[in-house]
């Protein structure tokens, strides 16, 4: 059965559950009763997608009840509508004890009516899908997890695929059987979801007393199996899922055919938090075995986050739930007797965030370091699990602490390389084939995983390191220095963040546009723009601070009308005490957090705080840094030698690799079943935390040479990009090509630079000898393809890397190479093959990748931007009054405002010679046809200026809940008290065009350079409401006076003036357009209304 057509089934009973919910009773006093800061209409889309959900999954059980013959194929229903029909089936099965819990009165099916129409194309989608529906249960809790985001939003509903399922029961199920025997197993999953590990369970168990016990009847067995197993969840509808899987199996297994046939079961399943249950329903040392999939997001709730802190230790800082339950886990098996004996079996696969993350220090040193006995720690970041987006790992452990006496060393399956591919078999894929045939082989290495009997120490201590192929004895071997970053930096943390990066982030050019200053405003640096020793061009952030880092008074006008339509949104951001800034009285237009160093140097190293290598950046003043760059800032007598033989540390791939080994693995990407893909390790994504980052080993001496030439040549580089020859003068073919020529030199020399600090970090560290560094003359200029390692990599027939990096694969020495250097590299080759550090180290996921931009893609953005400059520039609109200053109220200078056709622009820059000189560099061709030139330039560059226009169905609804929070906030600004709810954000599928959605983000700020109007014509984004207004009636009255015109052209206009009257009557204290509407509604017979209707606000 396809999801995609069920989630499409599911969007079309959304929309129209949400006409009938129009007229629902007590829909308005069930929100209202929520702790919910949302508005009605985003509480309301919630309720109805599970309500959709219910009434879709509905039908899919009904449909394998039938194909299966659970129900008779025809049932006793009186005639009526679709509707009828599906309500009397759910009836049915609501009144049957398999069922009964999957269609009770909490179902919202009964709540929620879906029309006739809908439940006629429901059922026909049903009768299309002509393929039988088997008797395995386990799509079912699959296809409730695709298909409802509520539950993995909430519940952290994450399938685990029946492979691990098995491996893990295989670990713990078979041993207790084996210790406690069949009669002494109990079997608890505090997280069971749809029941997998429950339904596993059972069928193993009473596959065990048919053996042990062949003469005893099935049924006895039956409820003797079902008894030994136990499930718990907070997510209702999964629990009830399980209870009708486990009632099937049980049914099957006794030979009943159908779901009425026979007395009931009753499988142990209980809803409810099983963080917070008592001893009543989940009692501690109860179970033999307690296996799990626990969920691993944050806690949001606060007074469940207070209540998991006090009754969990190890909850420490933002934790993840991955730490409660994985000390549930062990609470809840059987505790050991005194000799050691009689220890419950824990098996959980669970995110391996823990692992290198800060909140898991507690976790391992303080409660699987001592308390309890792990047995079994398996990396499976690399394995290809579907629906697995999170890097994750497998524990299997005993509860009873560590002893001398019992406790031997833990069988480690380390990973050494990720799945390449999606396997067509998960279950066969490479990682997991190796984990399940290695798992009982200590010793054994294979491409894929080793596995190795780790001592106990190596575990106890935080971050977990599970990187095989002998990273930990290099790990071991650089962690053996004793000296530490912290001990050169006076702060290594985060600058600031705004938590509110759509709004308070833009280009320059919009903040010129929109605000007409940079007064307040300050270049802000991201993660992103950090590459290769050089920050590239980026955003600018609205900035409110002093030199001193004291938040200013928002007095300027044109701030306040940029910030004012989001002031609900950045006044309800939380603050860091889980309250809002209006509740705290925090000025709501400030950032979240700005850390002022008065202490330390006045230079900056900021760096990626996420990406697959390490970037660090020397800043020596004038920018100021999101989270996404976390700083070092080194003391206030720091020189510039301290601060650059550290930066070439940061930038080595000895320090890439030490930060591998104990940063947090994001993986690379996601593919279409949900899987984390580690295709290559060169492109997983890694978190460099500064608490990581300031137990980074110093090697005793800081080589500076190197570090120094290339924080120079960076410099350089970015001072001859595409870029900054546009920023200084007309971009022409000439000083195109002389840029890049330079800029081509100054790439190799830096590839050339970074080998020999790669090497002398070797040295410096001592993992080699002095004659594998080059002496002290200038390094060659390298190609990619020509370091030691890729030509390493060619001669062993590796392709990709050089596939996805456009490079190369060089298997002999380049010729013009000096003599003195090509015996360097090959002793260098040498080294890699023979050193097994080096071999390790040289590898591609720690050798910097120089897969930035490259020139032809740096040139396009460069022309394309110089050029609509150019056309958005005054003397193109306003020929007359360019020369006119800039109106105080924001708006743009010169003559009244006049929208263009895209023919009338490129007649005002035909005469431009500059312009058609870079258009045609830009195109590729000489721009004999100046007016498609212009046309291909302005594709995707404005956005409609009418919201209808521009926004989606789905949009639209959020736009009206946009219009009613400005409504209640102009009453706020009257002296009026009244509660606003936080307006909804937009997703990518609100808007109509993806270059929508680019141009204005989730909370919809404009950002575009020109304003679409009907027929064609363009306008400015800069011109403010009250030109905006003048523009629109121009274009009516112009339209007006061609009688040929329907009046169905005009109305839109119309629309577009009265979606301003608010504004043009808030900022402008106009009222002229009120009366313009109301006269030529009225000679056109029409009346508010219409235009009400217009622009989709009905």
């Amino acid at each position: 059965m396809e999801l995609k057509g069920l989630r499409d089934r599911v969007a079309d009973l959304v929309d129209d559950l949400r006409d009938q919910a129009a007229t629902a009773a007590g829909l308005r006093a069930g929100y209202a009763a929520e702790p919910t800061a949302a508005t009605f209409e985003t509480w309301l889309d919630e309720v109805l997608d599970q309500a959709a959900v219910a009434w879709v999954l509905g039908c899919v059980f009904v449909r394998f009840c039938g194909d299966n013959g659970w129900i008779p194929a025809r049932l006793p229903v009186e005639a009526g509508t679709d509707r009828d029909r599906l309500l009397a089936l759910f009836g049915h099965l609501a009144r049957l004890p398999a069922t009964a819990r999957l269609f009770d009165e909490h179902n919202p099916v009964w709540r929620f009516t879906i029309s006739e129409r809908a439940a006629a194309r429901l059922v026909a989608h049903f009768h299309r899908e002509r393929e039988r529906l088997g008797p395995g249960t386990r799509f079912l809790g699959d296809l409730y997890q695709g298909l409802s985001a509520h539950a993995r939003r909430t519940y952290g509903l994450v399938q685990t695929p029946d492979f691990v399922e098995n491996f893990i029961l295989d670990r713990t199920l078979e041993p207790a059987r084996r210790e406690f025997g069949l009669p002494g197993v109990r079997v608890v999953d505090p997280a069971c979801g749809a029941g997998h590990f429950l339904v596993g369970a059972f069928d193993r168990l009473l596959r065990g007393w048919r053996a042990a016990e062949p003469g005893t009847a099935v049924r006895v067995l039956v409820e003797r199996a079902l008894r030994q197993v136990t499930g718990m969840d907070l997510d209702p509808f999964a629990v009830a899922i399980a209870h009708f899987r486990l009632s099937v199996a049980a049914m099957s297994a006794c030979g009943v055919t159908t779901l009425d046939g026979g007395a009931a079961f009753e499988p142990r399943l209980l809803v409810g938090d099983a963080l917070l249950a008592g001893d009543d329903q989940l009692p501690a040392g109860a179970f033999t075995v307690v296996v799990g999939n626990p969920p691993y997001q944050t806690v949001k709730d606060r007074d469940r986050d207070r209540e998991y802190r006090r009754r969990y230790p190890a909850c420490s800082r933002k934790y993840a739930l991955t730490v409660p339950f994985t000390q549930l886990f062990f609470r809840l098996a059987r505790p050991a007797a005194p000799d050691g004996t009689g220890a419950g079996v824990v098996g959980q696969i669970t995110a391996n965030s823990f692992m290198r993350r800060e909140f898991g220090r507690k976790l391992v040193t303080a409660f699987l370091a001592t308390e309890v006995e792990l047995t079994e720690v398996i990396d499976t970041s690399g394995a290809y699990l579907p629906g697995y987006g999170t890097p994750t790992v497998i524990l299997i452990g005993r509860n009873r602490p560590v002893d001398q006496r019992w406790s031997g060393p833990i069988r480690t399956v380390l990973g050494v390389r990720g799945e390449p591919g999606q396997p067509p078999d998960p279950a066969r894929g490479h990682v997991w084939s190796a984990i399940a045939g290695q798992i009982d082989r200590p010793g054994s290495s294979s491409a894929w995983v080793s596995v190795v009997d780790a001592d106990r120490d190596r575990l106890a201590r935080h971050p977990w390191s599970l990187s095989g192929g002998g990273a930990d004895l290099l790990t071991a071997e650089l962690e053996a220095h004793p000296l530490r970053l912290r001990d050169r930096t006076a702060r290594i943390g985060v600058f600031g963040m705004t938590n509110a990066d759509d709004v308070l982030l833009a280009d320059r050019r919009t903040w010129l546009r929109r605000v007409g200053t940079l007064a307040m405003n300050r270049r802000v640096v991201v993660g992103d723009e950090l590459r290769d020793w050089s920050c590239e061009d980026g955003v600018w952030a609205f900035f409110p601070y002093d030199e001193s880092l004291h938040l200013r008074e928002l007095t300027d006008p044109a701030y306040q009308r940029w910030l004012w339509p989001v002031r609900t949104v950045l006044g309800n951001r939380a603050t860091f005490r889980g309250r809002t800034y209006f509740a705290e009285g925090r000025p709501w237009y400030g950032w979240h957090q700005v850390t002022a160093d008065p202490d330390a140097h006045p230079w900056w190293i900021a760096y990626a705080f996420m990406a697959t290598h390490n970037h660090f950046v020397l800043d020596r003043g004038g920018r100021v840094f999101k989270q996404s760059a976390p700083v070092l800032k080194l003391p206030a007598t720091a020189t510039e030698d301290d601060h650059l033989g550290l930066l070439g540390l940061l930038n080595s791939s000895i320090a890439c690799f030490w930060l591998k080994q104990v940063s947090h693995n994001k993986g690379s990407t996601v593919d279409r079943r949900g899987a984390r893909q580690t295709t290559v390790a060169w492109e997983n994504f890694y978190e460099f935390t500064a608490t990581k980052l300031q137990q980074l080993p110093l090697p005793p001496r800081l080589p500076v040479r190197a570090a120094r030439y290339l924080d120079d040549l960076g410099r350089r580089a970015a001072a001859t990009t595409p870029q900054a020859v546009a920023a200084t003068g007309v971009p022409d073919a000439q000083r195109l090509a002389a840029a890049r020529a330079e800029w081509t030199t100054l790439r190799y020399s830096m590839i050339g630079v970074q080998e020999e600090l790669d090497w002398a970090f070797y040295r410096a560290f001592g993992l080699i000898d002095e004659d594998l560094v080059a002496g002290g003359g200038p390094a060659p200029r390298l190609r990619l393809g020509e370091r030691a390692f890729e030509i390493a990599l060619a001669r062993r027939g590796e392709t990709q890397w050089f596939e996805r990096h456009g490079s190369v694969p060089v298997t002999t020495l380049p010729r013009d190479w000096p003599p003195a250097y090509r015996a360097l590299v090959e002793r260098r080759l040498a080294a890699i093959a023979g050193h097994p550090a080096l071999s390790l180290v040289e590898r591609p996921e720690y050798k910097r990748r120089w897969a930035g931009k490259d020139w032809p893609a740096m040139q396009d953005e460069a022309l394309r931007d110089w050029l609509l400059d150019r056309l958005e520039s005054a003397p193109v609109w306003t020929p007359a009054a360019a020369a006119q200053p800039r109106p105080a109220d924001g708006g743009a200078p010169g003559a009244l405002p006049a929208p263009l056709s895209i023919a009338q622009l490129a007649a005002r820059v035909a005469p431009d010679a500059e312009f058609r000189v870079v258009l045609a560099l830009w195109s590729g061709a000489d721009a004999a046809d100046l007016t498609r030139s212009v046309a291909a330039l302005l594709a995707g560059e404005s956005v409609p200026f009418l919201a209808a226009h521009r926004f989606t169905r789905s949009g639209l609804r959020k736009y009206a809940q946009w219009e009613r929070t400005w409504a209640l906030q102009r009453r706020v600004d009257a002296g009026e008290t009244v509660e606003i709810p936080v307006p909804p954000r937009y997703r990518a599928a609100d808007f109509r065009r993806v270059s929508y959605w680019r141009h204005r983000g989730a909370l919809d700020v404009p950002r575009e350079r020109f304003i679409a109007y009907p027929g064609g014509v363009l306008g400015l984004a800069a011109w403010n409401h009250a030109a905006r207004a003048q523009a629109l009636a121009s274009l009516y009255r112009e339209r007006e006076r061609r009688r040929d015109r329907p009046v169905a052209t005009l109305l839109p206009l119309l629309a577009g003036l009265a979606e301003l009257e608010p504004w043009l009557a808030q900022w402008h204290r106009a009222t002229e357009v009120t009366a313009l509407i109301d006269a030529e509604l009225a000679r056109l017979g029409a009346d508010r209304s219409v235009l009400t209707a217009i622009r989709g606000l009905t």
